[in-house]
């Protein structure tokens, strides 16, 4: 499955609560988003408008290593 071209760093930040994800902190324009599913994790979200396909590529890639899904299958979960 594709990645999603014109994404915004809130736009990911909104989808990823359906994993649990909350914004615990900013700084400047970047959000620490955390889950506690699947134990605790942390991942750093731009706040760009829109954000650059491998940068979102690589923020799919670590929560998929967390939740122990292939990067597709969080896609299908989340688009």
């Amino acid at each position: 499955m594709k990645l999603p071209r014109d994404l915004s760093g809130d736009d990911l930040a909104a989808v990823l609560r359906k994993l649990g994800y909350q914004v615990t902190r900013q700084t400047g324009s970047h959000m620490r988003l955390t889950t506690q599913q699947n134990g605790q994790h942390h991942v750093s979200v731009p706040r760009h408008n829109p954000m650059r396909v491998g940068t979102v590529g690589g923020i799919l890639a670590d929560v998929a290593t967390h939740h122990q899904i292939t990067r597709d299958e969080l896609l299908q979960r989340l688009f």
